[in-house]
């Protein structure tokens, strides 16, 4: 690039600006910007597209604070655009003071930066009073005002402004409706959410994947799954954001079949390849359906297609296998990994703990403290569900204490519970009454129903009985008090007891819920009810069922004999 220094023309300096940037910028502010010696006007538009698909921010304001040329409207904007996107405020002040001396006031697409960059920040009153100082505020400038306030929380004034677009007759396009769309965050916005819907079908919006991916997240975190498979059908062009939103909403509804329905028609349309995300939602399903056929062959198919498995990947891979219980082939994808992570190690000691191997749980949970990783709550949900599964009681006792003292966690409601089924398995029932007790969150009921099991489990009336009251008195309409304490009395030969407890429960007018199992048969997913004989192989089950009773009962009766 010597040659610039000799002579260097407005049309030579622009086509070596734009060859320069798309090698990255790499030479630009020491090579070429050094040696323009006339001072001309440079449209940047090229080079600032380049820095965002870079994430290079950082690059363009160096170029900026360099340049001996004189700035103009484009470059300030770009320049604006990058400390926005650093959240870099006292460096946007400086750069918008220079703006303003330099006669860019106003200018909309500087104007349009510097509103993005205030609301970005949190300055919602310097960003209003740019917005006001606007004599005819452009579509742009509205869009970034509410994407600011949907990113800050504050729905209402993005609701308005966008009501006050349409009132000034502006044309709402797809960046409009997107940044409106971000206001809609929970359920009591999915009436919202919806009206903006049917106006994106009005203005024939709603096929875009740019609109509709945003629209299949709103209805996905509203709860309303049919909406989201709706709007997933309706875009014409499916993006790989379109097909993993999809894919992840079937999956976080218990969809996990449908999911994988979805992957597939996915592989045959042959014009998105999936991504990681795809690949990490997709094995999820595999690991919620235990079906190791699928999460296998993906596996075999990753290994010839991609030989440098993303850790995001990597970490889906072991909880597909732990959790369809092959812990050894976990193990050792673990094992594999040169770059492990957190998650890396959160997903191998809750595998390990759910499968008794406490020990090799505990191992793992000291290795990661060897190698400078700081455990988390999930770190610990982990280690208490490892010592519960492998009675390792005691040492569950002091990495619960260690919370707080050692790690400055504060144990939640997920921790108290790990604790409670560990002690209740000890048949330490009065001191998981006290752990309940003294945390805040202790009148949940899952916790209480887990020790009222335990109690069961270890035939204690006494303390199943003040469990089961107060079960009751948190909720009266649980059937499950009822049905654990009829049980507890069961087994302890109260008879009257069991027929009392039952009487409760038909009063109650309370229906207790029949369990189910499910289980992969030659790649399908079969779903087993208590009570429902309608499966059309119901014979075979119950003749299987009743020869594997009969050898279980053989068995123990061996056992006792010999012991």
């Amino acid at each position: 690039m010597m040659f610039l220094r000799e002579h260097v023309s407005t049309t030579t300096g622009c086509s070596s600006i734009s060859m320069l940037q798309k090698q990255g910028f790499q030479t630009w502010p020491s090579s070429s910007c050094s040696c323009y010696q006339d001072r001309f006007r440079v449209r940047p538009l090229p080079w600032q597209p380049s820095h965002k698909h870079a994430d290079k921010p950082l690059k363009a304001m160096e170029i900026f604070s360099q340049m001996p040329l004189q700035p103009n409207e484009y470059i300030y904007a770009s320049v604006i655009t990058a400390c926005a996107s650093l959240s870099a405020l006292v460096q946007g002040k400086q750069v918008h003071a220079h703006s303003l001396k330099s006669g860019y006031k106003y200018i909309s697409f500087v104007s349009n930066s510097l509103l993005s960059m205030y609301m970005k920040c949190g300055l919602f009153d310097d960003a209003f009073s740019i917005f006001s100082n606007i004599s005819a505020p452009n579509a742009v400038a509205y869009n970034a005002m509410i994407t600011g306030f949907a990113e800050n929380l504050q729905p209402e004034k993005g609701l308005e402004l966008f009501k006050l677009m349409n009132q000034q007759g502006l044309q709402r396009d797809r960046f409009s409706f997107v940044a409106v769309l971000g206001i809609c965050c929970d359920k009591e916005d999915l009436e919202t959410g919806r009206s903006l819907h049917c106006q994106t079908i009005k203005l024939g919006l709603d096929t875009s994947a740019f609109v509709g991916n945003v629209l299949m997240t709103i209805y996905s975190k509203c709860g309303s799954i049919g909406s989201v498979e709706s709007v997933f059908w309706s875009i014409k062009e499916k993006d790989v954001i379109s097909w993993n939103t999809f894919i992840v909403a079937c999956s976080h509804f218990g969809d996990h079949a449908k999911a994988l329905m979805v992957y597939r028609e996915m592989e045959n349309a042959c014009v998105i390849h999936p991504d990681d995300f795809t690949l990490s939602g997709v094995l999820t399903a595999c690991a919620e359906l235990a079906s190791i056929r699928h999460g296998s062959q993906m596996h075999t198919h990753l290994i010839r297609s991609k030989p440098n498995l993303d850790i995001g990947v990597c970490n889906a891979l072991i909880n597909m296998y732990a959790k369809c219980g092959a812990i050894e082939l976990a193990l050792r994808l673990f094992h594999s990994i040169p770059n492990r992570n957190l998650v890396s190690y959160n997903t191998m000691i809750m595998g390990l703990g759910n499968h008794g191997c406490g020990q090799t749980a505990l191992e793992i949970f000291k290795q990661m403290k060897t190698w400078g990783l700081s455990p988390d709550s999930i770190t610990f949900i982990g280690v208490l569900t490892a010592c519960s599964h492998a009675g390792l009681v005691d040492a569950g006792l002091i990495y619960f204490d260690s919370m707080k003292e050692t790690y400055g966690i504060s144990p939640q409601l997920e921790h108290l519970s790990c604790l409670v089924d560990m002690l209740g398995r000890a048949g330490r029932l009065e001191v998981a009454e006290r752990y309940i007790e003294m945390f805040c969150f202790g009148n949940d009921l899952i916790i209480w129903g887990s020790l009222l099991s335990s109690c069961r489990l270890h035939k204690n009336v006494v303390v199943g009985e003040r469990v089961a009251k107060r079960l009751l008195e948190l909720q009266p309409t649980v059937s499950s008090p009822y049905v654990l304490l009829s049980n507890l009395y069961a087994l302890n030969g109260r008879w009257n007891d069991v027929a009392e407890a039952r009487k409760m429960l038909k009063g109650s007018g309370v229906k207790k819920e029949p369990g189910h199992s499910m289980i992969e048969i030659e790649g399908g997913t079969v779903k087993f009810t208590v009570g429902d004989f309608s499966h059309k192989r119901i014979e075979e089950v119950r003749e299987i069922l009743g020869t594997l009773n009969f050898q279980a009962e053989e068995f123990n009766l061996q056992v006792s004999s010999s012991s």
